[in-house]
């Protein structure tokens, strides 16, 4: 049976019902250090709230209840954050895993607390758009053993390659390339059927891209692919995470958990935004922050508590919880850590990162040769 258009689903909104929603948040986050030091990167404050509260709000309006998340390092911050799932209307349970498991062992690991027949998996730090209510509708129409979620990129040289044939079912699972044969990419969400998880190898280390999928393939099973161009992003990168955040403020990503309304800015409570600042770009300013007169922040991150002096440039970065900004310093496509203190007169650019509790002498960095 051949798969209908994606898009004869794309606003439908349907519904999800007798599914599961697993989310794999178990990872270190190791690009985004020194962030990720005191909180996994799901956790990491995007557009004012934890980035899981954005994918939690997703699920929570597509219908879907019940969630269990995989998860490994600093496997705490999320049960005391989110509890039981009550107040967020979702019902939480958690499995943390000794070892990683990779993606496929760690959705092996969760099946004893599955309930239903399908389960919706997500990466826990993939920004989507796509609608979750005709994602699961393909891969019921479809009869699939499994349903990926593909996204066409502009330029997909920089991602594995899913190709698919006239059905819409996935032919091949092809590594990065400078000549790629589609720009469809794997966007880091499939519907699964609950044989399908358990026959994934428990106990090991499993990876659905490099072992599961291509398995399945090779074993004639029925991979089928959800293809669309809604809004996907990786957020890994510090880069990708500034923007992930400017866009959910914007509202060029979609969310039902922005603590306000959407715009070229967003303030947390309890902040003090001196006379003659700028804010622009997506900027999150946490709570309890204070920004200095005539300072200009654009798509910028601030964490709860961070402090900025007077005539203050922050553009495209991360100001870590507590941290300090002297008067006058410049901070651009930079990261500064928590706590850490960058003193008046400093150029921080193009990728610099401060760790946690560094203090940096007034005029002690800097990329030009003018006082």
């Amino acid at each position: 049976m051949s798969q209908p258009p994606a898009a004869q689903f794309a606003d439908r909104h349907t519904p999800v019902k007798g599914v599961d929603a697993v989310v794999l948040v178990g990872g270190k986050g190791t690009r985004l250090r020194p962030l990720t030091l005191s909180a996994p990167k799901p956790m990491l404050p995007a557009a004012g709230v934890p980035f899981l509260s954005h994918l939690f709000s997703r699920i929570r309006a597509a219908g879907i209840e019940h969630v269990v998340l995989g998860t490994s390092y600093r496997s705490e911050v999320f049960s005391d954050h989110f509890g039981d799932g009550a107040r967020f209307g979702l019902e939480i349970e958690y499995v943390v895993e000794d070892e990683p498991l990779d993606t496929g062992g760690a959705i092996r690991n969760v099946t004893d607390r599955l309930r239903g027949d399908h389960a919706i998996v997500f990466n826990g730090d993939i920004l989507s758009g796509v609608d979750l209510g005709a994602l699961t509708e393909t891969h019921s129409y479809s009869g699939a053993d499994v349903t990926l979620h593909l996204v066409k990129v502009a330029d997909p040289r920089a991602f594995g390659c899913v190709p698919t044939d006239a059905d819409g079912r996935v032919t091949a699972f092809l590594e990065k390339s400078d000549d790629p044969p589609t720009d469809q990419i794997n966007a880091g969400c499939y519907v699964f059927r609950r044989s399908v998880i358990d026959s994934i190898p428990a106990g090991r280390p499993v990876s659905v891209e490099r072992e599961t999928f291509p398995g399945l393939l090779r074993d004639g099973a029925h991979v089928h692919a959800h293809v669309d161009s809604s809004y996907w992003l990786d957020l890994g990168t510090p880069a990708a995470f500034v923007r992930g955040s400017a866009d959910l403020v914007r509202g060029v990503a979609p969310t039902d958990a922005l603590p306000g309304e959407q715009g070229d800015s967003l303030v947390g409570e309890n902040t003090t935004i001196a006379d003659g600042v700028a804010l622009s770009g997506g900027t999150a300013v946490g709570a309890g922050c204070s920004v200095g007169t005539r300072s200009r922040l654009e798509g910028a991150v601030l964490f709860a508590g961070a402090v900025l002096g007077e005539d203050v440039v922050v553009e495209r970065s991360v100001i870590g919880a507590g941290a300090e900004i002297g008067d006058g310093a410049i901070v651009r496509d930079a990261v500064i850590g928590d706590r850490a203190v960058v003193g008046a007169g400093c150029e921080l650019l193009e990728g610099v990162r401060v760790w946690p509790d560094v203090r940096l002498p007034a005029g002690g960095v800097r990329f030009s040769t003018d006082a």
